[in-house]
């Protein structure tokens, strides 16, 4: 704190012992360090400033009146009179400052009371939401798991139906091409039978033919007619070449 020399007068304007001042400083001093203990840690620095200011105040209000009283001259040096501090305007414009200040610290103690209810209250909201929205995370990793899980039961049901049809369905084409072949073989030497069959019966139809008359006849028919054919080209043949 700023050291400031205060000089008080009494009536006659003689010097008021050091002893009174002292009294009325460390009185001032008490109530500013009263003040200092009661406020907000955030705001002493202030308040500090604005004691010094009105220190600063007192000490040109003193000069001021040191200044115009040393042009007047002394009424009563032998029988001094000491002014009452309580009735200059030093004390009371003290008092005034320190009240304004007392009143000022409660209402920053009330706002800052205020101000920390509603920080606690968001804190606890803050607290509040982050549970609910890990809640929520949680629910929706629960969510996703169990469908993941009831998607992964439902592809791994329909790719084993689907592996078990297409087993069923191999099985019965193997069963079919089986069967299939079983048949073509089975046709091939019916197939082999009854062409074996056919041939037996056509030479045995054709020995039959060839001992009945009918085929004699045509036979030497047909023997006729060639013997005539060969003979009529000779003829044509000498013919030719004579001409």
């Amino acid at each position: 704190m700023l050291a400031i020399g205060v000089i008080l007068f009494s009536e006659d304007r003689r010097v008021v012992p050091k002893q009174v001042y002292s009294q009325h400083i460390y009185c001032g001093n008490s109530e500013y360090y009263a003040i200092k203990k009661s406020c907000c840690t955030s705001e002493i620095q202030r308040i500090q400033l604005s004691f010094i200011e009105l220190l600063e105040q007192i000490a040109e209000f003193e000069k001021a009146e040191f200044t115009s009283s040393s042009k007047k001259p002394i009424i009563d040096i032998t029988k001094p009179k000491l002014v009452p501090i309580n009735e200059g305007g030093t004390t009371e414009l003290l008092n005034k400052e320190i009240l304004r200040l007392q009143q000022e610290n409660e209402k920053l103690k009330s706002r800052l009371k205020t101000i920390e209810i509603q920080t606690t209250n968001a804190l606890d909201e803050k607290s509040k939401l982050e549970r609910t929205l890990q809640d929520l995370q949680i629910d929706q990793e629960n969510q996703q798991d169990f469908i993941k899980a009831h998607d992964l039961d439902d592809l791994e049901n329909t790719v084993a139906a689907l592996r078990d049809e297409f087993q069923k369905t191999l099985n019965d084409q193997t069963e079919n091409q089986k069967s299939l072949e079983q048949n073509l073989a089975a046709a091939k030497h019916d197939l082999l039978r009854v062409q074996e069959q056919l041939s037996l019966a056509e030479k045995e139809l054709e020995k039959k033919f060839q001992q009945t008359a009918a085929y004699r006849n045509m036979k030497e028919i047909l023997t006729k007619k060639n013997d005539q054919i060969k003979d009529l080209r000779k003829r044509l043949a000498k013919y030719e070449s004579e001409d």
